[in-house]
């Protein structure tokens, strides 16, 4: 589970690039050259590194604060299954002393084998079978194993959890406490009667953040699924609605591609459509405590200038507000 703080300002302020260069190697036991050339990530510290075997390396430094050590552990070990069964993934390597984590001033680290690919598209009927294909054989994995550490997507767990945290925090305009309170709320009651109404979802472990971003397409070698940083606990059809381009009803035709390729390996349950809005609204508000956490970070600061105005609480409240909306139109079977 996440730790109940923000995330630090001068969280990775040690991180210079002999530390993370010793760091490495003494972790995989080979020399590297001084290249670090950092990759994308917002949240971690990540950097492509180059041994002087011509090995590169992908290092990943964790955020301090986001996760505990038994959480990323949850994630390291959902992606050793995927391995075990043959899913195209790129595990962390061992590292010195047998684990997949090793530390340095306090900060949590994984090391990985530099892998490539295009951003996946899904221009033909294929592509969305085999990426659907792909994730059944994930969930497939996720289904047979736990990671009690992780996020529990649920409205009386992490969406209880978020909104606590934003309603707890100082980051609302004192005017509007009342106003943002009456819309979080009614947003969790909405979201716990849709999934009381679907008591028996199937709840396995997810990827957790599976847009079309984290399917590569590898030239004669397929596709490969990546960035397991998000993995949570949930409902199967959480990673499903992430991949589709609009609202269920309208694109039919592209969800029933992916099942396609997803029946292949798991069943899918229909019931379980009613938790897409839910979940899409419990997502909203996961990303308001998400930016909460992190306010403090300077690169958060220039990215998101207008973090905590009055002008975006509005403008986030309506976004929910059309949000609960389409929850209460899309009603399950046999409730209210």
């Amino acid at each position: 589970m996440k730790d109940d703080t923000s995330y630090p300002e001068d969280g990775f302020s040690s991180l210079t690039p002999d530390v993370l260069l010793g760091a490495v190697e003494r972790a995989v036991g080979e020399r590297l050259t001084g290249l670090t050339s950092p990759l994308p990530s917002y949240i971690n510290r990540v950097y492509e590194l180059l041994a002087f075997s011509g090995k590169r390396y992908v290092v990943k430094f964790y955020r301090p604060g986001r996760w505990k050590k038994e959480a990323i552990e949850d994630e390291h070990r959902f992606m050793m299954d995927c391995v075990a069964n043959d899913i195209p993934v790129v595990p962390p390597l061992p590292l010195a002393g047998g684990s997949s984590l090793g530390e340095v001033n306090g900060i949590l680290f994984a090391v990985f084998d530099k892998r490539s690919g295009r951003e996946m598209e899904l221009n033909t009927d294929e592509d969305w079978r085999r990426v659907g294909t792909l994730l059944g054989r994930v969930h497939m994995t996720g289904a047979a194993g736990n990671s009690p550490h992780r996020v529990h997507l649920h409205p009386e767990k992490s969406l209880k959890d978020d909104i606590h945290w934003l309603l707890a925090g100082q980051d609302i305009p004192t005017h509007m406490t009342s106003e943002v309170q009456a819309v979080l709320e009614s947003v969790h009651s909405e979201a716990c009667r849709v999934f009381d109404a679907v008591p028996d979802a199937d709840i396995i472990r997810l990827h957790g953040d599976c847009h079309l971003k984290n399917f590569l397409s590898r030239d004669h070698e397929g596709l490969l699924i990546i960035d397991f940083d998000d993995m949570a606990t949930g409902p199967a059809v959480q990673d499903i609605w992430l991949l589709l381009p609009d609202r269920v009803a309208n694109c039919r035709r592209e969800f029933n591609l992916l099942l396609e390729g997803y029946e292949q390996f798991r069943d899918f349950d229909d019931r379980t459509l009613w938790l897409v809005e839910p979940l899409r609204a419990m997502r909203m508000i996961y990303f308001l405590a998400w930016c909460s956490r992190q306010r403090q970070d300077y690169r958060f600061k220039t990215l998101f200038p207008d973090w905590g105005s009055e002008n975006f609480w509005r403008s986030e409240m309506n976004d929910l507000t059309r949000q609960l909306a389409h929850m209460q139109e899309e009603k399950p079977k046999g409730n209210g």
